[in-house]
């Protein structure tokens, strides 16, 4: 007959092992469950996932799913961990996308954010402080700030700009400082006689000074973009609708509570990865340096 310790023993085993099974099923379920979102670094750490924190908590609400932040501190790195599937939805401007779209087709723009109630498009600014005295059309050699190689309002623009008024970043000096914030206090620091950035974060600093001098024509939209190797397409079908289903209270005026102004902002278009055409025509035929010349 057998004992009583051995029948445990018999018993307790096989039902451990099913515990851990279970357990581990529910671990692993919760990890799938969590998404992993990344802001693109244009301002300060802070600046950024506090205006972010409406808009994920929504989703979050609305997926029934938790959103945690990853946040880089340069392009390069968030695009990297895009591509290796770390991050499952950032927030990314024209370049970062195009570069990203290129060696990572599973990158897809799912939302664009409009900068006013009617209007998708963006624009880049060259701009400079009085006590500079920075001159556009001859200057040479005069220290210039951009923000970093894989944004749309650093190189590629500046240098755009400086070209329809004679001039060249190459005729000058110029390096990266990152963040756009960062770029205009730098300006009016006198650190540097001008910079390229984000016209919208350059009329943030008008106030104390800050002069914008030329911009682009309109640019394509900032995106919310989905790994679609990660995400499954009902989740990114639900953040879709919901989002959409949001920007129609906007269009219809809606009341809306303060709560949802802060997540709504100016307002959501259907994102598409054709609209970034122009993008990559002026790419095409400029060498982006990844450093600066001095």
């Amino acid at each position: 007959m057998k004992s009583m310790s051995t029948i445990r023993t018999r018993f307790f085993i096989p039902a451990l092992a099913l515990l851990v099974i279970i357990f581990a099923g529910i671990r692993l379920s919760y990890a799938e469950q969590t998404i992993q979102f990344a802001p693109l670094p244009m301002e300060k750490k802070d600046t950024m996932l506090s205006k972010f924190q409406p808009l994920t908590s929504f989703l979050s609400e609305r997926l029934k799913t938790k959103i945690e932040y990853t946040y880089t501190s340069n392009y390069a790195t968030l695009l990297e961990k895009f591509a290796n599937s770390e991050i499952d939805l950032t927030f990314l401007g024209p370049l970062p996308y195009v570069k990203l779209r290129k060696n990572f087709p599973a990158a897809e723009p799912i939302i664009f954010f409009k900068q006013s109630k009617d209007k998708a498009t963006y624009t880049c600014a060259i701009a400079t402080f009085p006590d500079n005295h920075f001159d556009f059309f001859d200057g040479k050699l005069q220290k210039i700030g951009l923000t970093q190689p894989l944004s749309t309002c650093g190189y590629l623009s500046a240098n755009g700009l400086m070209k329809q008024h004679g001039n060249s970043l190459e005729n000058n000096l110029y390096r990266y400082l990152g963040a756009h914030d960062k770029v205009a206090l730098a300006i009016i620091r006198g650190e540097v006689a001008a910079g390229g950035l984000k016209t919208e974060v350059a009329q943030k600093y008008e106030h104390l000074g800050l002069i914008i001098l030329a911009e682009t024509g309109p640019l394509p939209p900032f995106a919310l973009v989905a790994n679609t190797r990660t995400l499954k397409q009902e989740t990114i079908d639900t953040i879709i609708s919901s989002l959409l289903e949001l920007d129609q209270m906007l269009a219809d005026d809606t009341e809306l509570t303060e709560h949802q102004k802060k997540i709504i902002g100016k307002g959501f278009l259907r994102g598409n990865d054709s609209a970034y055409h122009i993008i990559r025509e002026l790419q095409g035929s400029v060498t982006i340096p990844e450093r600066g010349n001095y």
